[in-house]
């Protein structure tokens, strides 16, 4: 949706937007504005939009925890949700490491959605970076530079992976495990910890993988 401020517009239809990381509906707006409001709006509209002038879809969580998405923010609420290009843009990056790093690339996405929902810029409270939620000495140990960047990311995140897989004998369950809580914690208890997070992690990225295998054009 657009928020738009100002009670003398007659009349809109429809506009296209992103509803959400895994499906694209649309729909477009045309709005006849009275000349006096079209000057006073488009100035608005200059503030308050992002100054990195990157084009895309915003969304923000309003106090009732609906979703609100526009491709021009109106309030500084809004956080950029998907930048213009962007699916297509990270379905290139993860075919090419996937083949790069013998992976299924349902495999990768599958981790990116549990990591991050596809956030590039998320750090989470212990602070793992970016799509692939790298801590910043893992990122250091396998030379990523910039974990925030969606190409140094899914590059780390796919080679630790691939270290994951190949530590354990290409166990799909230990090396998900050892991506969530470390090898080490892994190997000193045999298979998957006792923790309900990575026990929880190790379910919700296999059925990401699950749907991922099923629909392979949706992110």
């Amino acid at each position: 949706m657009i928020d738009i401020i100002g009670s003398d517009f007659t009349c809109c239809q429809v506009f296209q937007t992103l509803l959400d990381g895994s499906m694209i509906k649309g729909y477009k707006i045309l709005m006849f504005i009275p000349v006096r409001l079209l000057i006073t709006s488009f100035l608005f509209v200059l503030l308050l939009t992002p100054t990195s002038g990157q084009a895309g879809v915003y969304r923000y969580v309003d106090e009732q925890g609906r979703l609100h998405f526009t491709n021009v923010p109106t309030t500084n609420k809004y956080r950029l949700y998907r930048s213009e290009g962007e699916p297509s843009r990270l379905e290139t990056l993860i075919s090419h490491f996937a083949q790069k790093f013998q992976l299924d690339r349902s495999l990768i996405k599958a981790v990116i959605k549990a990591e991050s929902d596809f956030d590039p810029q998320v750090v989470s409270t212990k602070g793992a970076q970016g799509l692939m939620q790298l801590m910043p000495e893992t990122a250091k140990e396998i030379g990523v530079k910039n974990p925030f960047d969606p190409s140094e990311a899914i590059y780390g995140g796919s080679l630790y992976l691939r270290k994951m897989l190949d530590s354990f004998d290409q166990n799909l369950d230990y090396a998900l495990a050892a991506y969530n809580a470390g090898p080490g914690a892994v190997r000193k208890y045999g298979g998957i910890p006792p923790y309900e997070e990575t026990q929880n992690y190790v379910r919700r990225v296999k059925q990401y993988f699950n749907f991922y295998s099923r629909s392979k054009d949706i992110l």
